[in-house]
């Protein structure tokens, strides 16, 4: 089910939760959560981003350079 956890663990986790935040707090405990996930991923997103364009600006260097080579030998 989730990593190795039965349906019973799940259960005995949720009853857990339940009993020490209360049903009140839990809606605001899962959206906290979906908020910290969505933030995660978009710095995720923005390094990625990032890395892919030092990458492309990477290789562009390396084709000048590799240019300015040729045009000095000829």
């Amino acid at each position: 089910m989730l990593g190795g956890f039965g349906g019973m663990e799940v259960l005995i986790i949720l009853l857990v939760v339940l009993l020490f935040f209360g049903a009140k707090r839990i809606p605001e405990l899962a959206r906290g959560i979906g908020q910290g996930i969505n933030e995660f991923q978009k710095a995720s997103d923005e390094i990625k981003k990032e890395i892919e364009q030092g990458g492309k600006e990477g290789l562009s260097s390396e084709s000048k350079e590799k240019e300015e080579v040729k045009n000095k030998e000829n």
